[in-house]
């Protein structure tokens, strides 16, 4: 070997491996093996639901018509609180079992609806089933005359017959309340007469006042009590031109809850005679609902009531905007037939139906979503029938933004988008038109 040359052979004849060779395919097989597992990660990861990229695309819209506080991020709800110090004095001592600032949530709402006193309750189920009850106990009669669509015959698992004891008797099956021929033509007596005001799962809809007076005079002619399930009562006074202490002057007892139109964190609250609310509370503690403390949830309801209260009229005024506005786009984009419901809103909530497969409509009204900067449609849609579909439409303060022209031309787009005059995703199921 001639001096001062480098070996370039091992001992068994091949060519020798440079530490820099060694470390670039190490570098390498770390590389092939980090987008190994990564390509697994992401086959494992589930695709999002179309429920969760329906709230995605509602919280990343600047532009929706409602902002509904139990779809935002926890952040967002605790920072509701803030304003906590101006509903009540922070500076009490917290409640217990209900008493301090529950207590004087219940006074507000007494004040507010006209009665001798009110309960508070957790949840809107146990509070009607108790009130009920108390009336089952006192007219000796356990059967609650109410609407096949009313809240307790659809969302509650039969909880009146399951777990209280009460007989519901049901009455008419238009989409509608009751007239006071149907409830004088009630073939068996009943004890109470429940009203769904409004009625949600008809459309958020109402009677005239004189319907409404007509309808308690005639269950009175039946020997009968009157309670209102008015978990979104706060929002009628517009429909009836009417304060709320007359409207729930009406009934013996009301129900009402905090969340639906008020935006709190829960709860609900019956309102009637001093007697009656104390017999409730009562069986409040026997249902379980004698929470140790509340009191995030009573702030919460203060605060709806100084907040979005006072706004409410307002919120259904324009909703009869968007409503008008909307039937005005649809058409204009197209669609072959569609239905606004009712055609002028009873309150700040209604529905729309159109012609076409549920998981077609739902699609486009994602992908209008994610695609531009307005969510005109944020709420599921559920099937009515085949090829039927309908959703329930909110307006909030969020909607005060939009004017007749922003809505009509947000409804043009998203008529066209299911006509096929913009490009749609593919679905399983074709839509059904005509």
């Amino acid at each position: 070997m001639i001096a001062g040359m480098t070996d370039t052979a091992d001992h068994d004849g091949t060519t020798p491996r440079t530490e820099r060779t060694e470390r670039t395919e190490r570098t390498e097989a770390t590389e092939r093996t980090e987008a190994t597992e990564q390509a697994e990660q992401a086959e494992e990861a589930p695709s999002p639901t179309p429920r969760e990229r329906r709230i995605a695309a509602w919280r990343n819209a600047p532009r929706v018509l409602a902002r509904l506080g139990f779809l935002a991020p926890l952040r967002e709800r605790l920072a509701l609180l803030e304003a906590a110090g101006d509903a009540y004095d922070l500076d009490e001592t917290s409640d217990i079992y209900g008493n301090g600032v529950v207590e004087a949530l219940e006074k507000r709402v007494a004040g507010l609806l006209g009665t001798e006193a009110a309960a508070f309750f957790p949840t809107g189920t146990m509070a009607q089933q108790v009130a009920l009850r108390c009336w089952a106990g006192r007219t000796g009669n356990p059967a609650v005359a109410l609407h096949p669509l009313s809240h307790p015959e659809v969302h509650e698992r039969n909880a009146f017959s399951q777990v209280s004891g009460l007989r519901p008797v049901r009455f008419g099956n238009e989409p509608r309340l009751p007239t006071a021929e149907e409830v004088r033509g009630l073939e068996e007596p009943f004890g109470a007469l429940m009203l769904e005001l409004p009625l949600r799962d008809a459309g958020f809809v109402l009677p005239t006042w004189d319907e409404l007076t007509e309808v308690v005079d005639a269950a009175r002619e039946r020997d009968a009590v009157v309670h209102f399930d008015g978990a979104r009562l706060w929002e009628c006074t517009e429909h009836f031109g009417k304060p709320l202490e007359e409207i729930a002057g009406l009934a013996d007892s009301v129900y009402v809850s905090f969340y639906k139109s008020l935006d709190a964190f829960g709860g609900a609250a019956i309102a009637g005679p001093a007697s009656l609310v104390e017999e409730a509370k009562t069986w409040r503690h026997r249902y379980g609902g004698a929470v140790f403390q509340q009191f995030p949830t009573a702030l919460s309801a203060l605060i709806g009531l100084d907040r979005e209260l006072p706004r409410l009229p307002e919120y259904v005024r324009h909703a009869r905007v968007v409503a008008a506005a909307l039937r005005e786009g649809l058409e204009a984009g197209g669609l072959p037939w569609f239905r606004v419901h009712p055609e002028v809103p009873h309150t700040h909530d209604f529905q729309v139906w159109l012609p076409y497969e549920t998981e077609f409509v739902a699609e486009t009204a994602i992908r209008a979503g994610e695609e531009t900067s307005a969510m005109l449609f944020a709420n599921h849609w559920d099937p009515k029938g085949p090829g039927l579909a309908f959703t329930e439409v909110y307006v909030r303060a969020a909607a005060l933004e939009w004017t007749a022209g922003d809505v009509r031309e947000a409804a043009t787009d998203f008529a066209r988008r299911l006509t096929g005059e913009w490009p749609t995703p593919a679905v399983a199921t074709a839509p059904a038109r005509g």
